[in-house]
């Protein structure tokens, strides 16, 4: 259903650049509720980190290490399934 929002998270592994288009796409309304960029690397938290602190987010947005801490982050607000 479209008017359904749930948590996101995004697998930065492979990524290798974050584009100025991407950037843009960050700062539009989605139906994400709330945003974790899973991340192993020190390059990773620097492009998060820059992702988070030039971008306006609609909903609220964190770089992780583990995916446990993310998954968990992700859910705190989460109400039941709709």
């Amino acid at each position: 259903m479209r008017d359904t929002r749930r948590p996101m998270l995004v697998d930065m592994a492979t990524t290798e650049k974050v584009s100025r288009g991407a950037r843009a796409l960050f700062g539009r309304r989605c139906q994400a509720t709330r945003i974790a960029l899973l991340g192993s690397s020190p390059v990773d938290k620097v492009m998060a980190n820059f992702v988070l602190g030039v971008s306006r987010l609609p909903c609220p947005t964190r770089f992780f290490t583990s995916r446990e801490v993310a998954m968990a982050w992700l859910v705190l607000d989460s109400g039941p399934a709709a």
